[in-house]
């Protein structure tokens, strides 16, 4: 973990020209990292564990955003003074030209003019008003090449480095699996019936369907005690972080409208719950791929669909904050590839998640309970 917090550190160092925003989050997750990893050490239990090792997850999805973008803007300044030499090729022959033949004249020659010494002091004149121009001229080559090395060398040393980051983040996601198979000490509202189950995924044709009879699953349910979100009404996290593709509503490319939003995530993204909320079902359902279904409170259910890998058995009751999957990779792509290209892809290929919220069994608009850009 330590080894991305130095890779930030070398990024900022290295990197001048980066813009303050991308290196004040990559200090952040760097601090974050350290945290985390302080966090880790001191755990006692496997809950404990779960949670220092989600933070450490994000540290790395933070760290790893922040020097993407950096180096996105490296490429992009990088393309712009290329582009700039490539326009000031036949002023930069010509200095050179001048240059050379300066050089390769005796010097007793060019104290001399064939008009004589007036023409002499004449020529000396002019080369005294043209010379600070040639040395301005020659200065800003130097310093724009001077600026293209260090930019080759922030990006070179940044990707050599990147797949340790990426191994560790990896690592990470490994160890909180391991972390959650190993934790016994949730609470339980009920115990999951399997056959229900089957037998409500086998006669479910809609989500609606399927939401209203979670009920039925549930075996030797005690009532819920959690604090409920009314109160965080529109302030509630993403359960993932990424930005949002489709708002409620709006069709997709195969013209299907669904009422809940959809986000576009960075590869294997960790998905954590908003708030407390008892797990109502974990696994594929329809064509939704794997689903969460989570209940903050009576009457209110959180569904997340989409994800690669779903953690968690239905009935715990699950603190903020708390793991509950990872999205998928994107075809085609390694990690490494998507790190340089840019922060999340709008092609068919991207890995997305879904996410709906549904009251009293009725769908209602995202963006009503979580905190996003909508009216920004």
């Amino acid at each position: 973990m330590r080894l991305l917090a130095l890779l930030i550190s070398a990024f900022i160092a290295g990197n001048a020209l980066a813009q303050e925003s991308p290196a004040a989050a990559a200090r952040a997750a760097a601090a974050r990292l350290d945290q985390a990893a302080l966090g880790l050490s001191q755990a006692q239990t496997a809950r404990n564990r779960v949670k220092a090792l989600s933070e450490t997850i994000h540290a790395y999805e933070d760290g790893l955003r922040a020097l993407r973008i950096g180096l996105r803007q490296v490429a992009i300044r990088e393309q712009a003074l290329a582009l700039d030499l490539n326009a000031r090729e036949g002023e930069i022959s010509r200095l050179l030209g001048v240059l050379m033949s300066i050089d390769n004249t005796p010097s007793p020659v060019l104290l001399l003019h064939p008009a004589g010494p007036v023409g002499t002091a004449r020529s000396g004149m002019i080369m005294a008003e043209v010379t600070p121009a040639l040395n301005k001229q020659a200065a800003d080559l130097r310093d724009i090449l001077i600026e293209v090395s260090a930019l080759r060398e922030v990006r070179q040393n940044a990707a050599n480095t990147l797949q340790d980051g990426l191994a560790g983040a990896q690592d990470a996601r490994t160890e909180l699996s391991q972390a959650i198979s190993e934790r016994k000490d949730l609470p339980r509202r009920f115990i999951e019936d399997p056959v229900k189950t089957a037998l409500l995924i086998a006669s479910t044709e809609t989500l609606a369907d399927f939401a209203a009879g979670l009920a039925d699953i549930a075996v030797d349910e005690t009532p819920g005690s959690l604090p409920g979100i009314e109160g965080r009404k529109g302030a509630l996290p993403l359960p993932v972080q990424g930005r949002i593709l489709r708002r409620a509503g709006e069709a997709d490319a195969a013209g299907i409208a669904r009422p809940g939003i959809v986000m576009v995530t960075a590869p294997h993204a960790l998905v954590t719950t908003p708030a407390a909320a008892t797990l109502r079902y974990s696994g594929p359902l329809l064509d939704y791929g794997n689903v969460i279904i989570l209940e903050p409170q009576a009457g209110i259910l959180l569904v997340l669909a989409g994800l690669d890998v779903v953690y968690g058995q239905a009935g715990e009751v699950l603190p903020g904050g708390s793991p509950v999957g990872l999205m998928g990779g994107i075809d085609g792509q390694s990690d490494a590839d998507l790190l340089l290209a840019e922060q999340e892809t709008t092609t068919a290929k991207a890995k997305t998640l879904y996410i709906e919220v549904r009251q009293d069994n009725s769908p209602v608009d995202p963006e009503l309970w979580f905190k996003t850009d909508k009216g920004e």
